[in-house]
């Protein structure tokens, strides 16, 4: 059952997925129609879940699940990431390494594997200011509150040292 992202309790979890690019807007368009058609019939053993979503900044495609009534089970998450790896091939995206690091050039997002980004850190290119997208918060308010934070407020910290 889709619902609109911002009517989500903050204790939804959520997933999120990265683009290695920025998507055009026509692409979006044609991500969030997808989007929607795939979570007004997604399932957990028959129940419907309530579940919204948004794509921020072009790059990312974030799907939030009120775990209230029903919870994503094994299947339901399977087929998620069914989905997701359908969009990444009509697009020719990658949104499923989860070794690569999204964050802040000035005002452009910039997309880095993790070794690229660790060099960078090295030579002093990206700071403990630099703003970086934690892919790894597991709710909405945490999505909210902590997605883009500071390196040294994030698990990027360890790569700065």
């Amino acid at each position: 059952m889709l619902t609109d992202f911002k009517n989500l309790p903050d204790d939804s979890r959520i997933w999120i997925y990265q683009s290695n690019r920025k998507l055009s807007e026509e692409e979006v368009s044609i991500i969030q129609s997808k989007t929607s058609e795939f979570l007004t019939q997604w399932t957990a053993h028959g129940a419907n879940l309530e579940a919204g979503f948004e794509v921020k900044y072009n790059r990312f495609i974030i799907i939030g699940l009120n775990q209230e009534n029903a919870s994503a089970s094994g299947c339901s998450i399977d087929a998620s990431v069914h989905f997701i790896q359908q969009l990444e091939k009509e697009f020719e995206i990658d949104l499923l390494d989860k070794m690569n690091v999204t964050f802040y050039s000035g005002d452009y997002i910039a997309h880095k594997s993790l070794s690229d980004f660790r060099k960078m850190a090295k030579n002093k290119s990206v700071s403990p200011n630099t703003v970086v997208f934690n892919n790894l918060v597991n709710t909405k308010a945490e999505y909210l509150e902590n997605w883009e934070v500071p390196a040294k407020e994030s698990w990027h910290n360890r790569f700065l040292a």
